[in-house]
């Protein structure tokens, strides 16, 4: 008996242990962007033995994009969404669904939430949505129409997680989602990738000279210049053309200033043309950069002064804790998640949305005074280290996909 028992012994040791769960993320479209940003760390900083992963793009996975994945075993997917509802698109999906047999099918934003019926359909065990901002159709969440269609939605869900305080509330308050269903999660940051620059000895004795690397293609590297930038989509919720106006204001009431403050903005979008012509009829657009979209944002972050949001809506900005993590002062508006990463005063400044004026005024006392605004920064690294990490992230989205249907 003693021999049996050690040969079946013998054979379990030898038997392959079973995959790691699979985690199949739909998104509505897998290119450069905040909320898939995120997915990408997720993915990237998640521990093999704790998940296997699958993109799912309801439209198009855009390849540039997704080789910033750095796992070789992770499903790119497009399904080619038609216009109209994704109704036609549940079929594939669900034999997609029942080929692969993922343990929990994550979907994010509202227009991935109506594929949540096919997941359902297909089996999918634990079913999660992610709000990870605002509607672009509805910034401030008052929208009837989108409420009721996450509560059409909900029976579907087994748990929602909200990367915002604010994104929580407008879960519960509004949609009527009970708060037990509900789990938040900040991003996290690469605090490695997004790192300050390391100052020359010679800066620390002149707090005017810039603390920032030169970046191919740019045309303020010179140290004496003191450069704002943001980096993001060019749309209308980001609200790039309020930026623009501000520096141009911020110029005309400091006029001294043009000899050292600049103004950067990267980004793809309908709103680039219309910032470029607010530059020019304004007589800064010698001053601005607009390169367009760029995939080397670490490298642009330490080529910047500060950092300037000037979002009507937003969910918890990745842009922002990079910019952070870099050192850099944070301007933003008060608006979705923004004031639970910026602390005004203390790492950064918020205005209300909207306001050219008071963004204006902010780039004036900052580039006046670039020794207080470097020290902002300070505290802003040593914000997102504490309470922003990528590891924390991780173990929110590790225990959410590992937590059973309670509250469905």
């Amino acid at each position: 008996m003693q021999a049996v028992r050690a040969a079946q012994a013998q054979l379990r040791a030898r038997a392959p242990a079973a995959p790691p769960p699979l985690v199949c993320h739909i998104v509505y479209r897998f290119d450069t962007g905040g909320l898939e940003n995120g997915l990408v760390n997720l993915i990237n900083h998640m521990p093999r033995a704790t998940a296997r992963h699958m993109v799912v793009a309801i439209t198009e996975v855009a390849e540039a994009f997704a080789s910033r994945v750095r796992r070789r075993d992770v499903e790119f997917v497009s399904l080619h969404k038609p216009p109209g509802h994704g109704l036609r698109l549940y079929p594939p999906l669900v034999r997609l669904l029942r080929r692969s047999r993922p343990a929990v099918v994550h979907t994010r934003n509202l227009a991935a939430l109506e594929m949540q019926p096919a997941a359902a359909w297909a089996g999918v065990p634990l079913r999660v949505h992610g709000e990870h901002g605002r509607d672009a159709e509805d910034i401030d969440g008052t929208s009837r129409r989108h409420q009721w269609m996450r509560r059409a939605y909900a029976p579907f869900v087994h748990r929602y997680v909200a990367l915002s305080r604010d994104l929580a509330g407008y879960l519960t308050a509004r949609v009527g989602i009970d708060g037990r269903r509900i789990t938040q999660v900040y991003n996290g940051v690469d605090t490695l990738r997004f790192r300050p620059v390391q100052p020359a000895i010679s800066d620390t004795v002149n707090a005017a000279v810039s603390q920032r690397e030169p970046v191919a293609g740019s045309p303020f590297n010179e140290p004496r210049l003191w450069v704002a930038g943001t980096v993001g989509r060019m749309m209308t919720v980001k609200a790039q053309p309020d930026l623009a106006h501000a520096f141009v204001r911020a110029l005309r009431q400091a006029p001294a200033l043009r000899s050292r403050l600049r103004l950067v903005m990267v980004g793809e979008g309908p709103l680039r043309e219309q910032a470029r012509n607010i530059l020019h009829e304004g007589g800064v657009a010698d001053l601005a950069w607009l390169p367009g979209e760029r995939h080397d944002v670490p490298e642009l972050m330490r080529a910047f002064d500060a950092f300037v949001l000037p979002s009507h809506a937003e969910g918890i900005s990745n842009t922002v804790l990079e910019a952070m993590a870099t050192g850099l002062p944070v301007l933003a508006t008060s608006v979705g998640g923004n004031p639970e990463l910026v602390v005004s005063g203390s790492t950064g400044a918020l205005v209300p949305a909207g306001d050219v004026d008071a963004l204006a005024a902010t780039l004036v006392e900052w580039c006046q005074r670039p020794d207080a605004a470097r020290a902002l920064g300070q505290l802003g690294r040593e914000r997102v280290c504490a309470r922003f990490s990528l590891k924390s992230m991780i173990e929110g989205y590790t225990a959410v996909y590992r937590c059973d249907r309670q509250g469905t």
